[in-house]
């Protein structure tokens, strides 16, 4: 029988028929910055410790995530998590809790002492940091790294600035943070001199010979305002009374405690009064709960034990044993406004939690410096007006975050280490976004976020034990392969099977893929079945 003609073809004979040549767009492989690196303050590849996680190989993530922060023990449990605000999973269920696989893996570094390591040879610079606090660390690190001699003045007699003085021990335990400096200091060679003041920048540097300074002192002073009060009032400060906690004896703040303020520390020095006996704890603040400043995760823990809140309030006199307030109300700006309703709340003592200030002194011999709103105008290379000394954290325009400050101590020792150079540094250009529209959804399975363990509410108002546990190694990994990839190939093979014409070549494990333009015809099916949006298609230039 005579076969049909197209059967009788040799099917090798296809292989001379270039269809690529009928294509009028092609897809090509690419690489977008994910949510979590773009939102990321520190400036760490979450994706890509996260990758290296999703395998169980928790020290390489390790290595890879202390390549931009040196601290993920502590990183991991008082951080706000931007990267989790962002997060395109959070449009399909939750978003990853990056903060808790962080932690894991700096909790596991602390376990088995895994070693931090130089990056280069010894330059023979010296750089003097002043201030132990995140950014210091952060800055000394980085320098320590490439290869510079680094020393760290520290006025106080610990070293952690607004991470010891400033975070209560039930977010932050201070083992965690005393072990974490600790290796740091140790296994890159830095020398900490605590109680060591520095009052004029110009003259410690001249003393020590030192190349380049990076001013990192804390906000440690507390904003006061002013409040008509008896003689016998009890006033303090939220910096003095959580600064005091590091103390051997604790403040006494009284069975009735008024805190002023919507911020973070206002609900860390309410939830600290709780924890030392007081049976009111009540925060005054001018606004409504949408417009606090204080993250709202926060609150919610405050409100479970027992904190409680006077919304749109004001004080308006302090005496001893009470306080008034006034009733506010928002006007179409929003901003509060008296209404003349008072009312009368007891209270042993006031803590006033209005926000903090960075003691400039050690700048006063500095010529050419510009200085407004209690803060050091620096340059884009974090550098100030004076050549050589660099400036960041509490003490430069910001938000003031430890995860900004750790960024800030990076960025500046990137900058540091060029001018020591005499070149500058050039940060390398960012990929185009990876937004929730070019991915594909339909490819992820429902997997919903781990639970970490909470303490007792009970003991959380009786103890300053740490309130939030950690992940273990199965919830860890778990937690980690809920990352999309969004915008990077992780080689799941969809656009390889999916091509009809065979023109997806497969390079290897770790090597991705390629097109093969001899056979593709552009249908564009690759770049629809994409999960992750690692395809984009473009037209041909005739």
């Amino acid at each position: 029988m005579k076969k049909p003609f197209a059967i009788t073809l040799d099917p090798g004979s296809s292989l001379a028929n270039h269809t690529g040549t009928w294509r009028t767009s092609r897809p090509v492989y690419v690489d977008r910055l994910p949510p979590c690196n773009e939102a990321c303050p520190a400036g760490e590849d979450i994706q890509g410790w996260l990758y290296l996680a999703e395998s169980g190989d928790y020290h390489r993530a390790w290595q890879e995530l202390v390549k931009n922060n040196p601290m993920p023990s502590l990183m991991g449990r008082v951080c706000y998590h931007p990267c989790e605000t962002a997060c395109n999973r959070g449009k399909l269920d939750s978003a990853v809790s990056v903060h808790a696989v962080e932690r894991f893996l700096g909790d596991q570094a602390r376990k088995h002492g895994w070693k931090y390591e130089r990056a280069g040879k010894p330059t023979g610079k010296r750089v003097l940091i002043v201030g132990a606090g995140p950014s210091g660390i952060s800055a000394a690190y980085q320098l320590a790294r490439l290869g510079h001699s680094v020393t760290i003045h520290e006025a106080g007699p610990f070293a952690g600035g607004m991470m010891r003085f400033g975070i209560p021990k039930y977010r932050l335990p201070r083992d965690v943070l005393e072990g974490e400096i600790r290796r740091i200091v140790a296994d890159l060679g830095i020398t900490l001199k605590l109680d060591t003041r520095v009052d004029d920048i110009l003259a410690a540097m001249k003393a020590g010979k030192f190349d380049a300074a990076f001013l990192a002192v804390g906000a440690h002073i507390g904003k006061r305002a002013y409040i008509p009060a008896g003689s016998s009032a009890k006033i303090l400060d939220a910096v003095s009374v959580l600064r005091s906690m590091e103390g051997e004896e604790p403040p006494k703040l009284g069975r009735r405690v008024v805190v002023y303020g919507g911020g973070n520390t206002a609900l860390d020095v309410a939830r600290t009064a709780k924890r030392l006996g007081a049976e009111e704890a009540i925060i005054v603040y001018r606004r409504t709960r949408e417009k606090m400043p204080a993250h709202d995760f926060e609150l919610e823990e405050a409100l479970q034990e027992g904190v409680m809140v006077k919304w749109l309030s004001t004080i308006k006199h302090a005496d001893a044993g009470a306080i008034t307030v006034e009733r506010m109300r928002l006007d179409d700006k929003g901003f509060p406004q008296p209404t003349g309703e008072l009312e009368t709340l007891d209270a042993d003592s006031v803590v006033l939690a209005l926000g903090q200030d960075v003691d400039l002194s050690l700048l006063d011999k500095v010529p050419g410096l510009e200085i407004a709103d209690g803060v050091v105008k620096v340059g884009r290379n974090m550098m100030t007006a004076y050549p050589g000394v660099f400036a960041g954290g509490d003490m430069v325009p910001s938000e003031r975050t430890v995860t900004v400050a750790v960024g800030h101590g990076k960025k500046a020792a990137r900058h540091i280490d060029a001018w020591l150079r005499g070149a500058a540094y050039e940060a390398p250009a960012k990929h185009a976004a990876a937004s929730f529209e070019r991915l594909n959804p339909w490819y992820y399975s429902d997997a919903p976020k781990t639970v970490q363990p909470v303490l007792d509410t009970s003991r959380r108002q009786s103890t300053f034990d740490e309130v939030q546990g950690g992940l273990d190694a199965s919830t860890a990994l778990f937690e980690a392969r809920r990352c999309l990839s969004c915008g990077n190939c992780f080689e799941c093979d969809n656009c390889y099977g999916v091509c009809p014409d065979n023109a997806v070549i497969k390079l290897g494990p770790g090597q991705r893929f390629q097109f093969n333009y001899d056979f593709c015809k552009g249908c564009g099916l690759c770049e629809q079945e994409c999960p992750c949006g690692a395809i984009e298609m473009r037209p041909e230039v005739i």
